[in-house]
C-alpha cells in the first residue's frame, strides 16, 4: 500500500498529492485573468450595504446599477444594520448557500438599561462565549425555535457609561441582538442593541467593500470610456465563496468529465486536502484554480490515497460549462497510456 503520508509528495501546505505525474495544465484560465464580462456573468461584489433598506433592495439596486440579470445576496442584514454584504452574480448565485453558512464577524454598540460596574459586565459578557442556546426574534425571517449556535469571540473595545462596544466573532444565524437581551438579563438590568455593522461575512472582509454609488460609477465608467480597471477592482470571481470548503485538485484528464455532471474517481485526483471526512461537502477545482463543481466525499482522505480505483467525490453540483477543457475522458487518466496521445498540444 502506498504510503500518504507528508513528503516531497505535498506541493502545496496542507494539501495532499494522489499523482505526482499528472500531467500539468495547459488549458483554462485562472480566475485573476477573466474579463469583466465574465465576472458579471459568475462572480461576486462586496457591497457596504447602509443603514436603512432591506437587505433585498439593497441587491435589486446592485442587480439595477450592473445590468445583471441574476442576483442574490448572502446572508440577510436587517434594514437599520449596515456592512459587508456579498452579492452574488450570475451563476454564482447557485453558490449562495456556501455564504449564508460561513462565520461572521460585528461591531455592535448596547445600551445597559442601568449601571453595572465594569468588572462586573466584562465578566458577563465573557460568559457567552461558547455554545449558546438562542430564540430568534418575533421579526426574523426564519422559524422561531431554540437552536444551538457558537460565540467564538468577544472583544470588548469600549464602555462608556451604560454603552458597550464590542467585536463578536460567531456562527452563521446568530442573533446578535438576541444576544444583547440575554446580557441585559443576566446583569439584571436589562439591555438592548442601539447600533450594529457587519465586518466580515466568510473570508470576506469590509476593506473589500462598495457603496453602491462608487459601483454605478465604475460600471458607468466603463461603458462610456472603456476603462474598467476602477469596476475590476470591485469583481471578485466566484471561487472567493468556495474559500472556506475543503478543495480536491482534478487532473486535466478528468475536468471534462466532471463539466458533464460525471462524479469523480480517484484515479482524476490530482491532490486533496487532508483530513477530509466521509460525505464532507467539497469543491473541485483544477490546478488553475478554477471551480469545477461542488460535490459530497465518498471516502475521506486517507481512503482516496490509498485507493486504486472507486468513486471519491460525487458530483452535485457544476458550476464549469464543458469544453474549456479537452475531452480525454473517453480515454485514460493514466501517464503511461497518454503518452502517446495527440491530445497534449506541446
Amino acid at each position: 500500500m502506498r504510503s500518504w503520508r507528508r513528503s516531497s509528495r505535498e506541493s502545496v501546505v496542507g494539501m495532499l498529492t494522489k499523482d505526482p505525474k499528472a500531467i500539468p495544465d495547459k488549458w483554462g484560465k485562472r480566475p485573476s485573468d477573466r474579463t469583466i464580462g465574465e465576472l458579471l456573468q459568475g462572480g461576486v461584489i462586496i457591497l457596504d450595504k447602509p443603514s436603512g433598506p432591506t437587505s433585498h433592495q439593497a441587491t435589486a439596486w446592485v442587480r439595477d446599477a450592473l445590468k445583471c440579470d441574476r442576483v442574490g445576496h448572502g446572508g440577510t442584514l436587517d434594514p437599520y444594520v449596515s456592512g459587508v454584504l456579498p452579492i452574488t452574480l450570475g451563476k454564482a448565485v447557485r453558490l449562495t448557500d456556501v455564504v449564508l453558512s460561513s462565520d461572521k464577524e460585528y461591531i455592535c454598540l448596547m445600551r445597559l438599561h442601568a449601571d453595572r460596574p465594569e468588572k462586573k459586565v466584562r465578566e458577563v459578557i465573557s460568559r457567552f462565549v461558547g455554545k449558546i442556546y438562542q430564540l430568534p426574534p418575533v421579526r426574523s425571517a426564519v422559524k422561531r425555535q431554540v437552536r444551538i449556535r457558537t460565540i467564538h469571540e468577544i472583544e470588548i473595545l469600549d464602555i462608556s457609561g451604560r454603552d458597550v462596544l464590542f467585536r463578536v466573532h460567531c456562527d452563521a444565524g446568530t442573533y446578535v441582538r438576541t444576544l444583547c437581551v440575554d446580557i441585559g438579563d443576566l446583569l439584571g438590568c436589562g439591555a438592548n442593541m442601539v447600533e450594529l455593522r457587519r465586518t466580515r461575512s466568510g473570508k470576506m472582509t469590509e476593506d473589500r467593500a462598495h457603496s453602491l454609488q462608487d459601483m454605478r460609477d465604475a460600471y458607468i465608467f466603463w461603458q462610456q470610456n472603456g476603462r474598467g480597471e476602477w469596476l475590476r477592482s470591485m469583481l471578485l470571481p466566484m471561487e472567493v465563496l468556495v474559500e472556506p470548503l475543503p478543495k480536491v485538485i482534478v487532473k486535466a484528464t478528468a475536468v471534462d468529465a466532471v463539466c458533464h455532471g460525471a462524479d469523480l474517481n480517484v484515479q482524476g485526483v490530482h491532490m486533496l486536502d487532508e483530513d477530509i471526512r466521509k460525505n464532507a461537502l467539497v469543491a473541485m477545482m483544477t490546478a488553475r484554480g478554477e471551480l469545477i463543481a461542488l460535490g459530497r466525499m465518498s471516502m475521506s482522505t486517507p481512503k482516496v490515497m490509498s485507493a486504486t480505483t472507486g468513486r471519491a467525490v460525487e458530483t452535485t453540483r457544476v458550476f464549469m460549462e464543458p469544453g474549456h477543457y479537452p475531452r480525454m475522458w473517453r480515454y485514460s487518466t493514466d501517464l503511461e497510456e497518454l503518452s502517446g496521445e495527440p491530445v497534449f498540444p506541446e
